[in-house]
């Protein structure tokens, strides 16, 4: 039988600071996640907010395959939120660790918790409800009385059980030698839902598996309150590959459902997170450039098609003579030893620099010692912008493509997004480029520091990176698309 995964993005990842979800936005995460293959989506609090109430049963109506899912309490007005949202499941939870206790149910016994546990579950069955009860918190609590709440709910026709790591305070051993323990005396499907506020929320989860949990709580990107939850793609591509334990995600969607949970959450994924991070398939030494382009197994321990994703070679201080030849192969170029070995020098000096080498940079080397005249495809002849408060900021750029004439104009949230969507207008016809990150630094101090911004652009399965450097932030910023563009068309 295949390990079932809840997907809660979309309710304890939105409690990650500062995220908020509108409803569309919801509904295009629960499609992605539903393409994904997560067996249920905890789609959000139907008592929380209209809003929440409202994607909840947008979702619930969308037709997906998943079972859709809403947080409850132990309380009949979220039962009933739950029920009227179209919901197919409630994971409600009530407290069972002393502290939760006290500070939740002030002058309440452990037998109330549980005569309340019973009494909600019974109603959410009454409800038409699929019941997995949990005990929040159970990490601190006592296993005896997690053991005699979960016979009460069971009792109460609960369907699944889970146990809660509400804080993270699990150890990978007593996460599986207490998932023995409850799977032992309880026949019903067991969870676990683990935080990761000392780092061990993926470990944590696999041994919870390995013990005999039958169903994980993950996040996309490990997203979630305070250190986050334990993070899908980290804990189905360790279970698929290191343990042998299938699940039905469709791991070639993982990186895009990553990139599309970045982009609306606006939650950066950092450039080293396993397995979406930037730098997860990224290589600059030459050393391991020079083994991976004769076996890629040498430096990766999965293949970046895997999970819908694409090596990448990047040159810098450490890059070496196969990683240089390999993207000259790719532009179509030839050098002799010579030329080879000052092209190398030339880029490494970039690299002690402190600097970091773009694709730009390196192509631009490689023509000024190759001694090759590149006409640039697309020029900026005019750019103007207007922008301000209570103004709606606007751009309007001419630029020849081809030796032909092109103006366009386009708003945007800001001058930079108002200057970029100009451009992006301009080129359409001729390419469909996206653009995948943006990165700004200012190299000097003061208002008229000068700003170093660093692109990556999109066009088909190519991606290059391009840098601008001026006192202007929109101009850089316009410097380094166009430079992208001309790579790419």
């Amino acid at each position: 039988m295949k390990l079932k995964i809840l997907d809660t993005t979309l309710r304890d990842g939105e409690q990650t600071p500062g995220v908020s979800l509108s409803v569309e936005q919801k509904v295009l995460i629960a499609s992605a996640l539903d393409k994904l293959g997560v067996d249920i989506i905890e789609a959000g609090t139907a008592i929380a907010s209209e809003g929440d109430f409202k994607a909840i049963k947008e979702i619930s109506q969308a037709g997906l395959n998943a079972e859709i899912c809403s947080f409850a309490r132990i309380k009949k007005e979220d039962i009933d939120a739950a029920a009227d949202a179209e919901a197919d499941s409630v994971f409600m939870v009530a407290p069972s660790s002393e502290i939760h206790i006290k500070s939740k149910f002030r002058g309440k016994s452990e037998e109330d918790v549980i005569q309340i546990s019973v009494e909600a579950i019974e109603y959410a069955k009454d409800r038409g409800l699929i019941v997995e009860f949990g005990g929040e918190d159970a990490s601190r609590g006592k296993l005896e009385f997690i053991k005699r709440l979960f016979d009460a709910a069971i009792d109460a026709k609960a369907d699944r059980l889970s146990y809660c790591d509400t804080v993270g305070v699990l150890t990978p051993e007593r996460a599986e030698s207490i998932m023995k323990e409850l799977s032992s005396q309880f026949k019903v499907p067991i969870s676990i839902h683990c935080h990761d506020d000392f780092g061990l929320a993926t470990i944590n989860t696999i041994y919870a598996v390995k013990g005999g949990a039958t169903e994980i709580h993950a996040t996309i990107n490990g997203l979630g309150e305070r250190a986050g939850n334990a993070a899908l793609e980290e804990v189905v591509i360790a279970l698929e590959v290191l343990y042998g334990i299938e699940t039905r995600i469709n791991k070639k969607n993982i990186y895009n459902t990553s990139k599309l949970v970045e982009k609306l959450t606006r939650v950066t994924i950092p450039p080293n997170k396993p397995i979406v991070g930037d730098n997860a398939f990224t290589h600059e030494s030459g050393i391991h450039t020079s083994a991976l382009l004769r076996d890629s197994k040498t430096y990766e321990p999965i293949s970046p098609e895997m999970v819908g994703r694409e090596r990448l070679l990047v040159l810098g201080k450490h890059a070496g003579r196969a990683s240089v030849e390999a993207l000259m192969k790719e532009y179509g170029y030839k050098a002799t030893k010579e030329q080879m070995l000052e092209i190398l020098n030339r880029i490494k000096e970039i690299g002690d620099k402190g600097k970091r080498v773009t694709d730009a940079d390196v192509k631009t080397i490689i023509e000024t010692v190759l001694q090759i005249k590149r006409e640039k495809k697309v020029k900026l002849e005019g750019l103007s912008i207007v922008s301000g408060m209570g103004i709606t900021p606007t751009a309007s750029v001419k630029l020849k493509i081809n030796g032909h004439e092109k103006i366009e104009a386009a708003t945007g949230l800001g001058p930079v997004d108002a200057a970029i969507n100009a451009i992006k207008k301009a080129i359409s016809e001729y390419a469909d480029i996206e653009l995948i990150s943006y990165h700004v630094d200012a190299i000097t101090g003061g208002t008229d520091a000068l700003v170093d911004v660093i692109i990556q652009l999109k066009r088909g399965n190519k991606i290059v990176t391009a840098r601008g450097a001026r006192t202007d932030i929109i101009m850089a910023s316009v410097e380094a698309f166009i430079e992208g563009l001309n790579m790419l068309v």
